[in-house]
């Protein structure tokens, strides 16, 4: 079986799911799903790539979600696992609010992970300065690391 961690901000959706489900062709798949709700931390760099994106209409109400960050995320974590387990998976998972990389480390050695998945929408002022999560962990993990965009369903 092959044995991923899965680095996720948002709920999947049924199109995310059948990405990380099918990655592997017919190999079973076990995930251990970190969620990390968009809190207060990078404020600034998720404006600009919301301005880059031509979402003006988030950069508006951002602030309105990270009040409601860690209730969305545990909701966001059960409805994914949920549906990872219908596409036949084994899933365990874990909301992670502080240093996600260290923990995201933490789990690759515990469980043995084959791999890294870091599923996010784009981050284009991170990804250059390379703060996004794919460029962090390829640096802290001993494991591939692949950098995935979530669907915008």
């Amino acid at each position: 079986m092959f044995k991923t961690v899965l680095m996720i901000e948002k709920a999947l959706s049924d199109a995310d799911v059948e990405l990380v489900t099918t990655l592997h062709g017919d190999e079973k798949v076990s995930f251990v799903v970190l969620m990390q709700p968009r809190g207060k931390q990078d404020e600034l760099l998720r404006a600009l790539d919301d301005v880059a994106l031509g979402h003006l209409d988030k950069v508006v109400h951002e602030h309105d979600e990270t009040e409601h960050a860690p209730t969305l995320a545990s909701e966001s974590l059960e409805h994914s696992l949920r549906h990872l387990r219908a596409k036949g998976a084994e899933a365990t998972g874990e909301v992670v609010e502080e240093s996600p990389l260290d923990r995201l480390r933490e789990v690759v050695e515990e469980t043995s992970a084959d791999e890294v998945l870091v599923l996010t929408s784009p981050h284009f002022v991170e990804e250059f300065f390379h703060r996004d999560w794919a460029s962090q962990a390829r640096h802290k993990v001993g494991v591939p690391v692949l950098k995935l965009f979530a669907s915008d369903s």
